[in-house]
């Protein structure tokens, strides 16, 4: 498979695996509604955010949407990145200037999104997508490490959708009317789309001249292209007129199925009997929805200025600070396709809040990340309007949204570990564990921890002993250490754990002792990944 190198990517391939893993304080002040919905917004840079959401999150997420900088060379974006190689250092972090085009442009921008893009691809169900809204300016270099991410053969489609409604006078050469949404599944052999809703201008093509107790119907093409002998036949119209398949052309039924469909007064030969025949599709037998196409004009999905509009009305009197934000209407459509009500939605690029806010609207679960200061000024209090049922614009009305639910506001706090490698003595006992779980799992915790028991998986009972005195420093006494007194005091596990996972900060039994009662230790903090 073909793929896109650049400089500094030997140093960016695998470096979502170093960037440290940071503790999350949730703000209560800042919060709003029911702290259990269920919903979060981090502030935060997202690389670090992401990697501190991974314990939580993993393989969990339906639906993930994200609108990352187009790399233009008119606007400016800033992503912290500690990649320590000397060749990307001087660049990564830094603000991107408004120089021409030029390579080291593109070589930046690559840099920050491939360990995003690594990043957010673990936290995709199995039947889960991402969608990514970009222009021409990154489109195909973002398709090639997207195949290399994601996996070609996961591509579901290329988007186009209709940003604007009319061309603009300051373009010297074309006049950019679209973006692209690049859309990947987890996996192209699960993923589905829901259907879309069939439009009322489709519903109209169905009518009923014979009043057919079944409702209003649609004619369509009694044959088909692929020419068939026995499916070539003669029929006669109920005015005695015989009809044979144009030339080079068949039946699309057997003789026998078209009786049935004749019996059934299923077959259609114009209100005098004389026209050729054709089939009659019933509108209540009809799926109720279409496939979604790959072009997406602006009445169906809206537009740029349709979208400022609805954030100067959300934000009135503040500062505009979003350019090209993203109308409700097309995030609608991406949640509507990609999700159902309460799966898992996630923006790790949130900048105004639309995707959080539709989600809400919709009856999903949102996870947005969004690393400037109007993840406050801006996103909160849109949420908090959202949940009171004050705003009115937007999908609303269209939704029938009311109100109601929550979303609790964080920010990162502290790595896990400290330079020298050791647990960080700002750690909890359940913020470690939420890690330790994840790390030998590979899969969220269930359930927040309170003792040394700190779930299963897969016959595995694991255990955490992790104690610190008054002054935060690890004591012994208190439990970090693994001693034939704390075997014995383990709680049990279930019957079907074959094996005691143990992680402690010491161990004084011997191995013999060990494999006799089935006990495997893990050394706090180096057998932790992670650190």
């Amino acid at each position: 498979m073909p793929t896109l190198d650049w400089i500094g990517k030997k140093a960016v391939v695998n470096h979502h695996r170093e960037v440290p893993y940071r503790l999350l304080h949730c703000d209560r002040e800042k919060s709003f509604g029911d702290p259990e919905a269920g919903n979060l917004l981090v502030q935060g840079d997202n690389l670090e955010a992401l990697k501190a959401l991974l314990p939580y999150y993993a393989g969990k997420v339906k639906c993930i949407y994200i609108d990352p900088p187009y790399n233009t060379g008119n606007e400016s974006w800033v992503y912290n990145d500690n990649v320590n190689s000397p060749e990307i250092r001087a660049w990564l972090g830094k603000v991107v200037g408004k120089e021409a085009e030029d390579l080291s442009r593109h070589d930046k921008w690559l840099c920050m999104m491939y360990p995003r893009l690594r990043l957010l691809k673990e936290f995709l169900r199995e039947d889960g997508s991402i969608w990514i809204s970009i222009d021409d300016n990154e489109a195909h270099a973002l398709k090639l490490i997207c195949d290399e991410i994601f996996g070609r053969q996961n591509f579901i489609v290329n988007i186009v959708w209709q940003k604007k409604y009319a061309a603009t006078n300051d373009s010297t050469q074309f006049s950019d009317l679209h973006d692209h949404i690049l859309l990947y599944s987890k996996s192209a052999k699960i993923w589905l789309p829901n259907l879309i809703e069939r439009s009322e201008k489709l519903n109209e093509k169905y009518a009923n001249p014979d009043n057919d107790p079944r409702g209003p119907w649609y004619s369509t093409n009694l044959s088909v292209k692929t020419y068939s002998e026995s499916y070539d036949y003669d029929i006669v119209s109920p005015a005695g007129i015989s009809f044979r398949p144009p030339p080079s052309r068949a039946w699309v039924v057997s003789a026998e199925k078209y009786s049935e469909l004749f019996s059934d007064n299923r077959i259609w030969f114009g209100k005098n009997g004389k026209s050729r025949p054709y089939k009659k599709t019933f509108l209540s037998e009809v799926r109720q929805g279409t496939i979604p196409v790959s072009f997406w004009v602006h009445e169906f999905a809206g537009h740029n200025v349709g979208a400022k509009s609805e954030i100067r009305k959300l934000f009135e009197g503040k500062q505009e600070l979003f350019d090209t934000p993203k109308p409700e209407l097309l995030l609608r459509r991406i949640i509507h396709i990609g999700s159902n009500p309460n799966d898992l939605v996630l923006d790790s690029f949130a900048g105004s809040g639309t995707t959080g806010a539709v989600a809400h609207k919709m009856g999903r679960r949102h996870i947005s990340i969004e690393m400037g200061d109007h993840a406050k000024t801006h996103i909160v209090p849109r949420y908090q309007k959202v949940i009171a049922g004050e705003d009115q614009g937007g999908i609303t009305e269209s939704v029938n949204w009311q109100g109601g639910g929550g979303f609790r506001y964080c920010t990162l706090g502290a790595p896990l570990f400290d330079p020298e490698g050791d647990i960080n003595a700002a750690v909890s006992f359940r913020d470690l564990a939420a890690h330790v779980f994840f790390c030998e799992t590979g899969s969220p915790i269930p359930r927040r921890a309170t003792g040394p028991l700190i779930g299963h998986f897969q016959g595995r009972a694991i255990y955490l002993l992790y104690a610190r005195d008054s002054a935060g420093v690890a004591n012994p006494r208190a439990g970090n250490v693994l001693n034939g007194a704390m075997l014995a005091d383990l709680p049990e596990p279930k019957d079907d754990a074959a094996v005691r996972v143990v992680y402690a900060e010491g161990c004084t039994l011997s191995d013999t002792r060990l494999r006799k009662e089935g006990v495997i230790f893990k050394h706090i903090p180096y057998q932790i990944a992670g650190m």
